[in-house]
């Protein structure tokens, strides 16, 4: 349980610094409180989506992936970051990905403020 709790935060984090640095990535809300929930929401959102698609996906996109030498991964992830934009407006959550280009870009840093962070964060071990 405490390792779920410190994936969910450092998602949660990537995502943050995801918004922060992407001004067509966005995180609205009216109060600090609201969008802090909103975004452990969508880094749980975000965690399901990476847990039960994301495998599905790699595993049908192997040849992409080997052939590429591993760069389709972006593209995975930016596809998993769209898929966590359209399932948070679903759930009504303020949170939204405009675009290709930008998913791509903000995959590439969730994945690495998110690598940074599970580094730094204890293990649930």
């Amino acid at each position: 349980m405490k390792n779920f709790v410190v994936k969910t935060i450092a998602n949660a984090g990537a995502l943050a610094v995801a918004v922060w640095l992407i001004d067509k990535i966005t995180l609205t809300g009216d109060s600090t409180g609201k969008k802090i929930g909103t975004l452990l929401l969508v880094a749980l959102l975000f965690g399901l989506v990476n847990f039960v698609v994301k495998p599905i996906v790699k595993l049908l996109s192997l040849p992409l992936l080997i052939l590429t030498l591993g760069l389709f991964t972006l593209i995975v992830n930016a596809l998993m970051l769209l898929l966590t934009s359209w399932l948070a407006d679903k759930f009504d959550l303020s949170f939204h990905v405009e675009g290709f280009w930008t998913a791509v870009l903000g995959g590439l840093i969730i994945s690495i403020v998110s690598w940074a962070l599970h580094v730094a964060l204890p293990d649930g071990d």
